[in-house]
């Protein structure tokens, strides 16, 4: 009776302005905490002091996490651009010296500046088409209307589309077939005993092995291809698939078989269908390993895609890098250098994607 009387108090107390303010803060940081672990995810856990700093909470242990999350690292790009600058111009190639940070960075201005003038072309392009349309149609020649695409030369940004459209279709159809064969390999020893050997022998293989082999076969098969859907851009999806299925499979396969066989026996006794075990059982536990495969997988998918593009000469980043080798200009070196370094930061971004939806993923199934 003593604890409901003071908790009746309690609850009839009104609180004053600085218990207010405390209780807001606590709440904002609250809020700082949950939010915490998907923008490490995302790659911006450096945020959080700042908005923890912001709430309210101690500056000092804030910003000593803002320095070894946000100042380590920007000191460490700062100290390569130095030493980029530095030795880059003592090294001759055929092209000329190696460029610098400024050189590679007035390339990038220059294929932005591309880029503009290629869509106010493309703008202006279909902009007389339908005046010349238009002027047929009121002429009473509406039979001798027509349309046509914009058939100039690909500029960097739709390059880089291009290359992403390609390896998410092959990182789809890698997940379409390596989750299904490794959650199968992972509930069967006789299954994971036959295809084994196969992924022993398989896994290792370079893309630039499968490369011709998918060729041919694609030439073959595909013959009425859509402009939707390119035979260049199948060959390197495929090309993809082979190469990027192995670690979203072994991974799959290793989660299943280690989840707790408990979970599995529990299925047995409710006598789930083995969809329902599969879906509310085996997956929800496996999905760590599932989801650390499924980034192994993007990551070698976007490295093969560039190799594959590079020697198949399809349409990508990987034929830009190809292209500026094969012109010999003395801004190709600095343009290569461009592509390096949205290849990897496009790589990064792709990572840090998955790795938020790990996060996503994980968090409801354990929920």
């Amino acid at each position: 009776m003593a604890d409901m009387s003071t908790a009746s108090d309690f609850m009839g107390h009104e609180l004053s302005a600085d218990e207010r303010k405390v209780l807001k803060r606590e709440k904002r940081l609250a809020r700082i905490t949950r939010a915490t672990g998907p923008l490490t995810a995302i790659g911006l856990g450096w945020s959080v002091p700042l908005a923890k700093i912001a709430a309210g909470d101690d500056a000092r242990s804030n910003l000593q996490a803002l320095w070894k999350g946000l100042g380590v690292p920007l000191i460490g790009i700062l100290g390569f651009l130095i030493v980029w600058a530095t030795l880059a111009p003592q090294v001759q190639t055929s092209l000329g010296s190696v460029p610098g940070p400024v050189q590679v960075w007035e390339q990038v201005e220059s294929l932005y500046g591309d880029y503009q003038r290629t869509q106010a072309d493309k703008a202006a392009f279909y902009e007389r088409q339908e005046i010349r349309n238009q002027k047929l149609i009121e002429a009473g020649h509406a039979d001798r209307v027509g349309i046509r695409d914009y058939t100039g030369a690909p500029t960097y940004p739709e390059q880089i589309f291009t290359s992403l459209k390609t390896v998410f279709l092959g990182f789809l159809l890698a997940t379409i077939i390596a989750v299904p064969l490794g959650i199968a390999c992972g509930l069967s020893s006789t299954i994971n005993g036959a295809l084994n050997p196969l992924i022993q022998i398989f896994k290792p293989v370079s893309p630039l092995a499968w490369l011709p082999i998918v060729t041919m076969i694609v030439s073959a098969l595909y013959v009425n291809a859509s402009d939707a859907l390119p035979k260049s851009m199948v060959v390197s999806a495929i090309t993809v698939t082979l190469c990027s299925l192995w670690p979203t499979l072994i991974n799959t396969a290793l989660g299943v078989a280690s989840i707790d066989k408990d979970l599995v026996n529990v299925g047995k006794v409710l006598q789930l269908p083995t969809s329902k075990t599969i879906t509310k059982l085996v997956l929800p536990s496996a999905m760590p390993l599932i989801f650390t495969g499924l980034r192994l997988s993007l990551g070698v998918g976007w490295m093969v895609l560039i190799a594959a593009e590079m020697l198949a000469q399809n349409p990508g980043l990987g034929k830009f890098v190809w292209d500026e080798f094969q012109n010999g200009s003395s801004d190709s070196l600095a343009r290569i250098i461009v592509a390096v370094i949205t290849i990897g930061i496009v790589g990064f971004i792709l990572d840090r994607i998955m790795a938020a939806l790990q996060s996503a993923f994980t968090f409801s199934s354990t929920r």
